[in-house]
């Protein structure tokens, strides 16, 4: 679903400006890869990878509404780890559940 979102907001980014320059950079060596991308209507990302499949990168843009957007990103053996100010996060746990989890951790578990 996110990827969809971000793929039509470049787009529609794109689509929005008559005029629009790029900067691109390739870097592709035996040892990983670096890549850059910057387009004149405020589009960015940048990545680099090594030969283990660790992927460090960001994207960014600037919505209609006029809010920059930023998104970092790991992707590595532990799977895509994106982190941004406008991602979701996950709700606070329950203080009953929390004082649960406590006591476990004091009091382990019994044979």
């Amino acid at each position: 679903m996110f990827k969809i979102l971000l793929i039509c907001a470049l787009v529609a980014c794109a689509a929005a400006s008559d005029a629009v320059e790029e900067l691109r950079s390739d870097d592709i060596r035996a040892d990983g890869f670096a890549t850059a991308l910057k387009v004149s209507n405020s589009i960015d990302r940048a990545e680099s990878g090594d030969i283990h499949g660790n992927i460090d990168g960001h994207f960014s843009w600037v919505s209609p509404e006029g809010v920059h957007v930023v998104v970092k990103y790991v992707a590595n053996e532990n799977g895509y780890q994106p982190s941004s100010d406008l991602l979701p996060t996950p709700p606070p746990i329950p203080a009953e559940i929390q004082r649960s989890l406590e006591w476990i951790a004091a009091h382990g578990q019994k044979a």
